[in-house]
């Protein structure tokens, strides 16, 4: 046996041939030169920096059960039995005369082809980045116990890869010196040693990330052995699901003010609802900077408090009114004041007394079984909330903590989450120094919430604006929250943009997938791939847009919207922009039909109205989730734009969204229609109208300028008609006599009422004559007298056409058009050819009695449909600008000599006119009446 072969006998070298035949890091056997083959490439065992210098363990030589590399480092192995994948323990010394900096450690080393975790730069907290084939690196948190840990995901045969993990043990460090990412070894002597562990994992590199951080936890527990006792009580999972945290010292005037005296909680909490929805948490500090001053201990601070543990009493109540938890500190170093009474006892004691909700532990990252059990004898629910972030073997004993605010620039991923994503996670941020769009957007990207840290002095101007931005993205955190505490957690999804990073978070019927850019330009393009899922629909949830996946080559992919921003702004901590989509199941139905919007929800308990974007300041409309129908203009009066439907569970958590548009200008219907008292046969007068199906997706229209509402029914679409009754002709003046005879009405505005009347009295033989000059609210007193109403547009459209859908009243079999006849060089003609004369009036300027063309009547038996009087509908639009009533008939005024007239003459009974209103004097027109229709009993 040769040298080197001997050797590696003695130590572990792994040797993985990723084929048909052997896919399993299981199978690693022993060969003379360590390190990993996959896909017939060799990859060295590990990689490491001295200084600035590169090396990796395949440059080594063998010497004495070691391997030596450039004469300076020393490198053995010990392979332990293990249950888990490969461990072994990696010793590296320093075989030189220099005092050496050892740092970067990367299991089977870096390289452009697999996915690695590692150091980079220089950065006193924070220079743990992950770096991704094709892509810009990334800044990551890692636990405050595993700052220098290496890892890599590297891809073998379809789906299946092999990953790899390691970290320092810092007790084994042997003349030398531990430093937050390196390790300083001494001339000739000095040593440390490191752990390796390698697995298998299914999937893409973020499955073995997986593995190694939520699987294993960093092998931080031993795996299966995690205590989830804390974190399973059920008293103590509310607090998963909060996204503000604000704490405040009690010398803040927003808390107490001595030159009036009062308490100001409750003017705070308020405002804090309108800008932000409200602070889920509401913590005083009422000891240190001041505690030591005297003997005073920390609880005697609170008591010292005006009003003492009573008034906090009713501040912890007033919390509670506005859906605000109280919480209080904790000082663990108080060692040298009064000390007759116990940490333990004293935080018994408040918390029973004031009714305290949580703890935040000052200077910790972790809790203890004892002060959990103090909290827990004064009563159930209360949470420890640690200042630092707990690492995997102190999660066991606590449920949330916090992202430091001494990471001034918070990097981009916080892998903390990826380890246990039901661990409630804060970013401490300073509202009151600088803009921090950075870091809003941050936790908002991670799936974690924002401590209020309002410690420091100074409330900038500017400050409520990015309150109102993390109400922005606190809302979407809350309404998700099922989502965000999910174990089915992926970051950093592939995309077709580098500096766009999306995490994706699963539950079954929704996904959620925030976006975090570092664009600064914006950006509008597919970004990432998802399913096309039938039963699935994109909405972006962050700007209320519902989205069109965009099919590139054979996948899908996520039209994506973010925000540009200032290039001033990159590498501050204003930088960057967010948004967030939601892939959701199909629950809500809505459809907006002119001002009608009828909706339903197949899942939830509830359905929200917004007009425009939710926000924490103004009021949606809440209905049942059964189907239907509300006129927007009684709820969101004067409105034009996004109207967003959003459906909601018991928990507060969004099931579907659905985004419909009002376009400015567009007219919305604002009359209401007021049935009569039903009638089983014809009143005198009156013909029937049978129930139907009848489809109304097609009109006519005269001079569009200001726009005509939508058609009542999509194409192939038929809407179900009740049956009614209707008059067989215009309203005629002698029946507007014995109505004004009856009840002496008398309009409010009487310019040109009845004009075309003599001293009040009908003109001798028009009687019979359809009645004109009279308005809107003249017409409705009228039919409201009769025991009648005006007839809706499509009621009078579909009593004229029948469910036929007839052009005109009569059966016509020759084509009918308008033609141009010049009678002088200057004036041109409009005719009809095509309508014989004993149909209808033409358009010759003179009005006739009702019932003159009998052989105009339609199916129905209805005459005057044409070329009478235009006849009002009880249909009144409302655009924004204008209100205009619709009409229908056409009437016996042609007007000839230009087209910018009102197109009237006989018309079409799908032509549609509107009469615009300024007052009713000046609607009354010389050709406008109307006809009645009373509800037929069922």
């Amino acid at each position: 046996m040769n040298k080197y072969l001997k050797i590696s006998t003695l130590i572990i070298c792994f040797l993985l041939t990723v084929s048909a035949e052997a896919q399993s890091i299981k199978t690693a056997v022993l060969t003379s030169q360590g390190g990993l083959m996959i896909n017939g490439k060799h990859l060295p065992l590990l990689s490491f920096k001295i200084s600035e210098d590169a090396f990796n363990s395949d440059q080594g030589k063998a010497n004495n059960n070691a391997t030596e590399v450039a004469n300076k480092i020393s490198i053995s192995y010990s392979k332990i039995d293990y249950s888990y994948g490969v461990k072994a323990t990696i010793t590296f010394k320093n075989i030189s005369k220099d005092t050496l900096m050892l740092h970067n450690v990367v299991p089977f080393g870096e390289s452009v082809n697999h996915t690695y975790i590692t150091g980079k730069g220089k950065h006193e907290l924070s220079r743990t980045y992950l770096f991704r084939p094709g892509f810009a690196p990334v800044n990551v948190i890692v636990p405050d116990n595993a700052w220098d840990l290496g890892f890599s995901a590297i891809p073998a045969n379809g789906d299946k890869g092999v990953c790899a993990l390691m970290r320092r043990d810092r007790k084994s460090v042997k003349n030398g010196k531990v430093h937050r990412f390196e390790t300083v070894l001494y001339p000739n002597t000095g040593e440390v040693t490191y752990t390796l562990w390698a697995d298998d994992y299914q999937g893409d590199w973020q499955e073995g990330l997986r593995v190694m951080f939520q699987k294993r936890m960093l092998y931080d527990v031993e795996p299966g052995t995690f205590d989830n006792s804390i974190m399973g009580r059920k008293d103590l999972q509310w607090f998963r699901n909060k996204y503000v945290v604000n704490l405040m010292m009690t010398w803040d005037r927003r808390f107490y003010d001595y030159k009036d005296g009062q308490y100001h909680v409750k003017e705070f909490l308020e405002g804090a609802k309108k800008l932000y929805g409200g602070s889920d948490v509401y913590g005083i500090w009422p000891t240190w900077p001041t505690l030591g001053m005297d003997q005073r201990n920390q609880w005697d601070m609170f008591r010292d408090l005006p009003g003492g543990f009573d008034k906090l009493h009713e501040i912890s109540n007033l919390c509670h009114s506005l859906d605000t938890h109280f919480f209080i500190c904790y000082n663990p170093w108080d060692g040298s004041t009064r000390s007759d009474e116990g940490h333990f006892d004293g935080m018994t004691n408040i918390i029973k007394k004031v009714g305290i909700d949580g703890v935040v532990l000052d200077t910790q990252g972790g809790s203890s079984k004892e002060l959990q059990d103090a909290a827990d004898h004064a009563q159930p629910g209360v949470i420890m909330y640690s200042e630092g972030m707990a690492v995997p073997k102190d999660m066991q004993g606590i449920p949330s903590g916090r992202v430091h605010n001494a990471l001034y620039y918070p990097p981009m991923l916080n892998l903390n989450k990826f380890i246990k994503p039901d661990f409630a996670i804060f970013r401490v941020a300073d509202f009151g120094q600088e803009r921090i769009n950075r870091e809003i957007y941050l936790s908002f990207f991670n799936g974690y919430g924002t401590e209020i840290n309002q410690f420091a002095p100074g409330i900038p101007e500017w400050v409520n604006e990015e309150f109102v931005l993390l109400g922005k993205t606190s809302r979407v955190l809350r309404e998700n929250t099922s989502n965000f505490i999910s174990q089915n957690y992926t970051p950093l999804l592939s995309t077709l943009k580098d500096n766009i990073f999306v995490n994706r978070w699963d539950k079954p019927n929704k996904t959620v997938y925030t976006v975090f850019s570092l664009v600064p330009e914006g950006f509008s393009d597919a970004l990432f791939a998802v399913d096309n899922k039938p039963d699935t629909h994109y909405v972006d949830l962050f700007n209320h847009e519902e989205l069109v996946l965009k099919q590139i080559e054979n996948k899908w992919y996520v039209p994506t919207v973010t925000s540009a921003f200032n290039k001033t702004d990159i590498g501050t901590n204003n930088e960057g922009a967010v948004t967030a989509i939601g892939a959701l199941h199909n629950s809500l139905d809505v459809k907006l039909r002119s001002d009608q919007l009828t909706f339903s929800s197949t899942q939830g308990t509830k359905i929200r109205i917004w007009a425009g974007m939710p926000s924490y300041d103004k009021e949606c409309k809440e209905f049942k989730t059964d189907k239907q129908t509300i006129n927007l203009i009684d709820n969101f009066a004067d409105f034009h734009g996004k109207i967003i439907v959003q459906a909601f569970d018991e928990n507060e958590e969004l099931i579907d969204e659905r985004i419909v548009k009002i376009q400015p200008g567009s007219a919305r219907l604002a009359s209401r229609v007021e049935f009569t008292n039903p009638v089983k046969k014809a009143p005198k007068g009156m013909v029937k109208i049978p129930a139907g199906k009848f489809m109304c997706n097609k009109y006519l229209v005269g001079d569009s300028f200001i726009p005509y509402p939508d058609a009542p029914t999509l194409e192939n679409e038929k809407i179900s008609m009740p049956a009614y009754f209707m008059d067989k002709y215009p309203v005629t003046n002698a029946q507007y006599k014995e109505f004004m005879d009856a009840t002496g009405y008398k309009p409010s505005d009487a310019n040109n009422f009845l004009k075309h009347w003599v001293g009040g009295k009908i003109a001798s033989g028009q009687e019979n004559f359809p009645v004109i000059y009279v308005s809107y609210e003249d017409a409705k007193a009228y039919a409201k007298w009769a025991g009648k109403r005006l007839p809706t547009e499509i009621e009078w459209q579909y009593a004229s056409q029948t469910e036929k859908g007839n052009a005109w009243p009569w059966v016509q079999n020759k084509p009918i058009q308008k033609v141009e006849e010049f009678v002088t060089n200057t004036l041109s003609v409009w005719k009809i050819k095509g309508i014989d004369t004993d149909r209808c009036n033409l358009g010759d300027g003179k009005l006739y009695p009702v019932g003159k063309y009998p052989k105009g009547a339609n199916p129905y038996g209805l005459e005057d449909l044409t070329g009478s009087v235009w006849q009002l509908t009880n249909d009144l639009y409302d655009n924004g600008t204008y209100r205009y009533i619709m009409m229908k008939g056409g009437s016996y005024f042609l007007p000839s000599s230009s087209w910018w007239y009102v197109q009237g003459g006989p018309r079409e009974l799908f032509y549609r006119q509107y009469l615009l209103r300024v007052s009713e004097g000046f609607e009354r027109n010389a050709t406008v009446g109307f006809r009645c229709v009373t509800d037929a009993a069922k």
